[in-house]
């Protein structure tokens, strides 16, 4: 798989240097896109519990609380693990009441089989956004990361992402920060390979 991932990575840099050039430095100087070459080391649901964590927080806290929650699992974020805690444990960890309630919904669907993870694997981008956002808190954002950094996606394009929109315009030296909309429409070129375009967004932002 990832010798193969690896062939089409390449073949992807080239396509985007070619269809647009602004591209190019960042694709040659800033740190490879790795997407879906390297197995994931947590499992899908671990993966969003993480990604639901990491909303508007920084990075440092996402982590200290995440480092929380695996010490009240003792060691691993399980559906079941997670299940056992009570509402006021998750709140301990440093989690918001959104989050703790997000929480307990994707728990209780993932034990009760609603979001069967398996699954996943057969089903398109759309499709799990779809499985996914009803679950409260669970925004596009939040699925998109987890399509791209968990699945290794390669079409995803989240134009919600303030990071991606700020390199965008760093790479072509915008003047004025360019719009949500504008960049859904300017991706379109970029079609099967929007997820490595965006990569090198968030290395220039």
């Amino acid at each position: 798989m990832s010798a193969q991932r690896a062939k089409e990575l390449a073949t992807i840099k080239k396509k985007i240097s070619r269809i647009d050039p602004a591209f190019v430095p960042a694709i040659k100087n800033l740190e490879p896109c790795i997407f879906g070459l390297v197995k994931p080391k947590v499992s899908q649901y671990q993966s969003l519990i993480r990604a639901v964590i990491a909303q508007q927080v920084s990075t440092a806290a996402a982590q200290t609380i995440t480092g929380r929650l695996q010490a009240k699992c003792v060691g691993t974020i399980t559906p079941e693990k997670v299940g056992a805690l009570s509402l006021k444990q998750l709140q301990s960890v440093g989690l918001t009441g959104a989050k703790v309630q997000t929480i307990s919904e994707l728990t209780s669907a993932a034990l009760s089989g609603e979001i069967n993870f398996r699954k996943f694997g057969n089903m398109s981008d759309e499709e799990i956004i779809q499985e996914l956002v009803p679950l409260f808190g669970i925004g596009r954002w939040t699925v998109e990361m987890f399509l791209i950094f968990h699945l290794g996606r390669l079409d995803v394009w989240p134009v919600g992402d303030l990071a991606v929109r700020r390199g965008w315009d760093n790479l072509h030296r915008n003047s004025e920060p360019i719009k949500p909309k504008v960049l859904e429409e300017l991706g379109e070129q970029f079609a099967g390979m929007r997820s490595v375009v965006a990569w090198y967004c968030w290395r220039a932002s």
